[in-house]
């Protein structure tokens, strides 16, 4: 008889206590509460631009408000590593040469993201089968995941380390696989590029581009964001502590912009409710202060930052900052690379098919000769 996915694969240096969701009900009904006496701000011009020109409409935050559900999870684990504690969603393989892959979400991502990714393989196979140990933790500060630390400043580069020792907890160190997009390519460039463990890295946002694109039309739209993360995180963190709708406000036109096809309502309200529930927005935003200090943002032609092992790509054409294949050649050994019609800044989620094939294929190319030399 098959393992359940969820077993830990025998190899594991430590065991990962299991996890289960599990929100206060007085966290539930204190949202519930504050969900029903926020106010939506009076009718404006601007609120009534249906393309949504200047910001998140009236009459879509109405409509979310009184749609708001619970959020739903699957079963998960977590290690204490430095001091934190990091929390991670796992389908793990029986088989012995299945390949280690650890899926990194950025902002306003989580690992929810991947979780429509995870059903298309746990449906496709059994634990017996699985070719894949996939590995999908919430970044620290992140949701079930907790920290960043209070006594001093914390980084991607102090993430990426957080994260090769999660992997090499679970027994993976002699090889895995780092995909990433938004924040989690940057840290997927930093695993493959200082981390021996990390063998090759597959992304669907380049990390370098966005910080340099400033003359990028979607860059100047959403550059309040980040400038105002980057700027001013602590003062806009306790502004979206104090209300779900404008947390649903400032999170919620992201998931409406930065995609191609309008995601399902719902799928919006759970993401902002984990947010929501977990108080992760205040803690999630420390890496953009580094992405606005030109010092600490890997320089384009910097050797320091060209990944030398194999790296893949696939192109989303209503990415934030889409660019050419040409561009994505001059900061990594590039090996594969696939462009797609459809999709936006939230490939996994939005198409998680297309994504799938995607990373089998960069993986099915690579690992043979990875494997070799193990």
């Amino acid at each position: 008889m098959a393992l359940p996915f969820g077993t830990v694969p025998s190899g594991a240096r430590n065991a990962p206590t299991p996890f289960k969701a599990s929100i206060p009900d007085e966290r539930i009904k204190e949202m519930q509460i504050l969900v029903r006496l926020s106010k939506i701000a009076p009718e404006t011009y601007e609120g009534s631009q249906q393309d949504r020109k200047y910001g998140i409409t009236t009459e879509w935050l109405s409509s979310a408000k009184d749609q708001w559900k619970k959020l739903d999870c699957f079963p998960q684990f977590t290690y204490k590593i430095e001091g934190l504690t990091i929390h991670f969603v796992a389908l793990f393989s029986e088989k012995k040469d299945a390949v280690p892959i650890v899926l990194l979400h950025g902002w306003p991502g989580s690992f929810l993201e991947f979780l429509p990714l995870l059903s298309l393989f746990r449906d496709k196979y059994d634990p017996s089968t699985l070719p894949y140990h996939f590995v999908v933790p919430s970044l620290p500060g992140y949701t079930f995941s907790s920290g960043p630390p209070l006594d001093k400043n914390f980084s991607t580069a102090d993430v990426a380390r957080i994260i090769n020792q999660l992997m090499v907890n679970l027994g993976f160190e002699s090889g895995y696989v780092a995909q990433g997009g938004d924040i989690g390519s940057r840290i997927g460039r930093v695993l493959a590029v200082d981390y021996e463990s990390c063998k090759g890295t597959y992304w669907t946002f380049q990390d370098q581009t966005f910080w340099t694109s400033h003359a990028n039309e979607d860059f100047n739209i959403n550059s309040g964001t980040f400038m105002e993360h980057g700027t001013r995180p602590s003062t806009i963190g306790h502004v979206l502590a104090a209300s779900p709708i404008a947390l649903l406000a400032w999170i919620g036109e992201k998931f409406l912009d930065w995609v191609d096809d309008p995601l399902p309502l719902e799928t919006i309200l759970e993401s902002v409710s984990l947010y929501w529930l977990t108080e992760t927005f205040p803690r999630s935003i420390y890496p953009y202060r580094e992405f606005l200090q030109p010092s600490e943002v890997p320089a384009t032609m910097d050797p320091r930052w060209y990944i030398r092992k194999p790296f893949g790509f696939s192109y989303f054409p209503m990415e934030l900052v889409p660019v050419p294949r040409s561009w994505i050649e001059t900061t990594g050994n590039l090996v594969f690379w696939r462009q797609h019609e459809k999709g936006g800044h939230f490939a996994a989620l939005e198409r998680p098919q297309d994504f799938a094939e995607d990373l089998a294929a960069f993986v099915q190319q690579i690992w043979p000769g990875i494997s070799q030399r193990k």
